[in-house]
């Protein structure tokens, strides 16, 4: 396979794995309460990145500092962002509902950020926040008549989209190129480690074993973690980051029509122009 042709199919095969990790994990929680299936993932993706770290025998940061940076991202996306995301999950939160909410992230990233550069913000990144806010609530407020809203539930969702927000700060502000293995092996070992009490303290980490709960997680530890991340390194390192972030404003439909064949989670007629809207709303904000 050509290079050149790897890289035009890569985005798709990466929108696709990425945006059915919300359904595939709503499915998963059905048989395991939120953080414990959380853990099982994490536990299961150290191991690979271990065995893979072993072969590879890739370079370790060499000084403390890098440490924290790897420690801080990993606590950030793995332990806040997916902690706080299926528990949003676990309360009821539709996958499509999270996946509009989360996709907010870029437009927060383009206001905050040029902040530690003292850049000016643009009009145009408002005037994008507000319609990606506009989207939500619309998409919200068509959902209610379907399913009542969970505040907690939505408590969780604007929880993991600070985790994903400030973990993309930190990491602009302080991070340093490592081994893709690496990374992931120490972000998701923090993740898993920030995870533990919890899980300890308020779940019974009973498991219901199952083929789907198997399927689930295969699809969550592999499809997601390994492959469409290292996907999404490799385009970054191929100059590829336009494309990803075009497609990225196509994750939430795609994830609520994957929820709707796999969960039978239905979103409104209504919903869909909010949907659309929001992703104007984030497109306007990150190119401007």
């Amino acid at each position: 396979m050509s290079n050149k042709y790897w890289l035009s199919v890569a985005p798709v095969i990466f929108l696709l794995l990425w945006s059915g990790g919300y359904a595939t994990a709503k499915l998963g929680l059905q048989y395991a309460e939120p953080l414990t299936f959380l853990a099982i993932r994490f536990a299961s993706v150290v191991g690979i990145m271990l065995l893979l770290y072993g072969y590879l025998r890739p370079p370790l940061p060499r000084h403390p500092r890098e440490w924290l940076h790897l420690a801080v991202v990993g606590f950030l996306l793995q332990s806040v962002y997916f902690g706080f995301s299926y528990l949003g999950f676990a309360s009821g939160v539709a996958a499509g509902t999270l996946a509009l909410i989360m996709s907010l992230q870029p437009v927060l990233v383009a206001l905050v950020a040029p902040s530690f550069n003292a850049e000016r913000v643009t009009w145009q990144r408002y005037a994008g926040l507000m319609l990606g806010l506009l989207g939500v609530a619309i998409v919200i407020g068509t959902r209610s008549t379907i399913e009542a809203p969970s505040l907690f539930g939505f408590g969780c969702a604007l929880f993991a989209l600070c985790g994903i927000t400030l973990g993309s700060l930190w990491e602009k502000r302080f991070g340093v190129s490592h081994h893709p293995v690496v990374a992931n092996l120490a972000g998701y070992a923090v993740g898993l480690l920030g995870i533990l009490p919890f899980v300890f303290l308020f779940e019974s980490r009973e498991v219901i074993w199952s083929g789907e709960l198997l399927a689930a997680l295969a699809y969550l530890v592999i499809g997601n973690s390994v492959i469409a991340v290292g996907l999404l390194l490799a385009m970054i390192r191929a100059g590829e980051v336009s494309r990803v972030s075009a497609l990225l404003f196509l994750v939430p439909p795609i994830a609520a029509l994957i929820a709707w064949l796999l969960l039978g989670e239905v979103m409104p007629v209504l919903a869909w122009p909010g949907i659309l809207i929001a992703a104007i709303g984030v497109y306007v904000a990150t190119r401007y």
